[in-house]
């Protein structure tokens, strides 16, 4: 697990390719004033895992954590960064609220795929992912955003919604060149995608800005505004 640098003060380290992990990628905005990391990891031991790459990186610890979106793979490390503002969009403050309720453990993801095995292959990996349910917990937003907001280092947070999460955020870096798009234009979660379900070119269509030179989704590789205008239509 390692950090390279995109653009500017931007710098990734991508999740694990195999889908069946389901482990997003996170993004790093170092800056000496204090850096924001964009989303948690999907687990404590995901999330020291970036940390580690972080400090190998030299880069500077992060003082806002934000997240893309509620859902678990970009939220449930969250418990393993202490001393960060975590910042939501609004709608998610209440579904992560619900989410932190529930007994997560082994048995009760067992339970929850017995009722409904459409959740197996989420449940799943997450009962990989996490090793340990003593420490965790699930954290909702501490800062949190109806529209938009902007954080003291100029990282601006715009909520796009749409059909894969009702909070979905993109994460803009202008002096850097790169939106950070999360999950935004994806399809449903799997236990929700109908067959004529697919990825949301619209929403990247509407985006798209020409005083932006990146475009990185959480489980893909990186793409230029090219790229990323062809791969829209």
């Amino acid at each position: 697990m390692q950090f390279h640098q995109l653009a500017g003060r931007v710098w990734l380290c991508p999740g694990d390719p195999d889908p069946a992990a389901v482990q997003a990628g996170v993004a790093v905005v170092a800056d000496e004033r204090g850096s924001v990391i964009i989303d948690a990891g999907q687990s404590p031991a995901h999330a020291r895992e970036i940390r580690a790459a972080l400090h190998a990186a030299g880069l500077p610890e992060p003082r806002w954590l934000v997240y893309t979106h509620h859902h678990w793979d970009h939220v449930w490390g969250a418990c393993a960064w202490p001393g960060v503002e975590i910042v939501g969009q609004v709608t998610g403050q209440e579904l992560l609220r619900a989410e932190a309720a529930r007994p997560w453990s082994h048995r009760y993801l067992r339970e929850q795929v017995r009722a409904n095995p459409r959740l197996a292959p989420s449940f799943r990996a997450r009962a990989f992912a996490v090793d340990s349910w003593d420490d965790f917990a699930v954290l909702p937003p501490t800062r949190t955003f109806t529209d938009a907001d902007e954080l003291p280092v100029g990282v601006l947070l715009r909520h796009v919604g749409g059909r894969h999460a009702p909070d979905s955020t993109v994460v803009l870096v202008p002096d850097s060149g790169v939106m950070l798009l999360g999950d935004s234009f994806y399809p449903p979660p799997a236990h929700l995608r109908e067959p004529d379900d697919g990825p949301d070119l619209g929403l990247v269509r509407r985006l798209l800005d020409d005083d932006y030179d990146w475009y990185v989704a959480s489980h893909s590789a990186p793409m230029t505004r090219a790229q990323a205008r062809a791969e829209a239509g």
